[in-house]
């Protein structure tokens, strides 16, 4: 998730639309179907604790210990790593001889009161929302599956030789916590659970890497309860790096919206200059994002394909007027002048570096034919970044159904047949392919308005 050249210091669009609606969600609320959805799983939740443990359990009960683990994994679920839209906790330190070592059948009780403990001081102070604490309450369903495996293998005791049983603990854990999370977060929100498989497998790993040890802390808890306690060192370290980590995405975000505010900022610059252009840049950008997303671009990419159209006429600002607006045909110099805007806008870009410098890259490439015929460094075919070829097509696109001192807009319909008549020498194919897939709906209903295009993007 972090830009290249640097850890954290860009989030990839998804990422950050996930972490500030979950953000926004913790501190917020939710209200209506949303709000009513997380209480009904709280519910839920405390409803199958209670029945679960009436379950008969041949283990033996230390009070001390169901004491220990509910306050150390209460001070564990306070130890969260932001991924996507939930977080990677330390709980496994302590859910992991909790399955070894307490009655199974009251493990997803120790869960539920732990997490209740741990989030009913920030509800009380209203750092968190009503439904925030349902939803943190509620998450502790996964639990069941798990425990349910340790009843079924007979509560097997903390041993060196059960080793063995560890992976199949996690793949209990793993499983419950992927199907009961997907279900609540589709129930509550509608999410999609292919949005939040990358984000869980980030949580598994976590709690992966920490198994082993915490099996560890288990064997020796087995003859020395105070052993129990161990993993408290490690949670006040992994707490700092949690913090560090929750300042650092912040940062990611916040810089995020500053790479889009700096090219929309730079787009009223250009258009205060000239209207013409900067109404052409703004109306090329959702054109490129679409037809980017029919070609299969990821989320860091389409954040990127955005600013370069933004920004690909950056450089016409050092053009002089006369030239921009000449009625007639330019002259060879004026020509050499107007060609100088792509490298203009690379190094304009590129002054301001992070971001915004990878961008001015594809700014320069962006007259660049697939023949090899373009300026300013006469690349052909697969040489020019696909970004540059897309927003070249959608820039040729709008420009050609847009009045131009020298001549009238042509028709959407004519537009897209010089577009597929240039295929192979002009632009891409494949991305001319892509520009017509994209218009075809609008374009079939009217083919005839230059507002086909800004009505379907707009």
């Amino acid at each position: 998730m972090a830009e290249r050249g640097g850890a954290w210091s860009y989030l990839e669009p998804e990422a950050q639309e996930l972490v500030e609606a979950a953000r926004t969600r913790a501190e917020q609320g939710s209200a209506g179907r949303v709000a009513r959805a997380r209480a009904s799983v709280a519910f839920l939740v405390v409803a199958g604790v209670i029945a679960f443990a009436f379950i008969p359990s041949d283990r033996a009960l230390s009070w001390a210990l169901l004491v220990s683990f509910v306050v150390g994994y209460a001070l564990a679920s306070r130890v969260q790593y932001e991924v996507g839209a939930g977080v990677a906790v330390a709980t496994e330190l302590v859910l992991i001889p909790m399955l070894f070592l307490l009655p199974a059948p009251l493990v997803p009780v120790a869960v539920a009161v732990a997490i209740t403990i741990a989030q009913g001081p920030d509800l009380i102070r209203r750092r968190i929302s009503v439904d925030s604490f349902f939803a943190s309450v509620g998450s502790a369903g996964f639990v069941f599956v798990p425990a349910a495996l340790m009843l079924a293998l007979g509560e097997p005791n903390a041993s060196p030789r059960h080793w063995a049983l560890l992976p199949l603990v996690l793949v209990a854990q793993f499983a419950g916590d992927l199907i009961w999370t997907s279900a609540c977060e589709w129930l509550a929100l509608g999410m999609s659970p292919r949005r939040i498989a990358e984000p869980m497998l980030t949580v598994f790993v976590v709690d992966a890497l920490l198994a082993p040890g915490a099996l560890t802390v288990a064997f020796a808890a087995q003859h020395a309860h105070v052993a129990a306690l161990f993993p408290l060192s490690a949670l006040l370290l992994l707490h700092r790096f949690a913090r560090d980590r929750r300042a650092a995405i912040t940062g990611s975000i916040e810089l995020g919206h500053a790479y889009r505010g700096t090219a929309l900022l730079l787009g009223d610059v250009i258009e205060a200059d000239d209207l013409d252009t900067g109404r052409h840049s703004r109306a090329v950008a959702p054109l490129t994002i679409a037809v980017s997303t029919q070609l299969g671009l990821g989320p860091r990419d389409l954040r990127i394909a955005e600013l370069v159209a933004l920004l690909h006429d950056v450089g016409k600002i050092r053009i002089p007027n006369e030239i921009i607006h000449k009625p007639g045909p330019l002259s060879p110099d004026e020509r050499a002048v107007v060609e100088m805007h792509t490298i203009d806008g690379e190094q304009m870009l590129g002054t301001v570096g992070g971001l915004l410098g990878e961008v001015g890259r594809l700014v320069r490439f962006c007259h660049e034919r697939w023949d090899g015929t373009g300026y300013p460094d006469g690349l052909a075919g697969e040489e020019i970044p696909l970004i540059s070829r897309i927003v070249y097509c959608c820039d040729a696109l709008h420009a050609m159904t847009s009045d131009r001192p020298y001549r009238e807009a042509l028709t959407v319909a004519a537009a897209l047949d010089e577009l597929e008549r240039c295929a192979g020498t002009q632009f891409d194919p494949e991305v001319v392919a892509a520009v017509v897939s994209v218009l075809a709906a609008d374009a079939a209903a009217d083919r005839r308005t230059t507002a086909a295009i800004d009505d379907l993007f707009r």
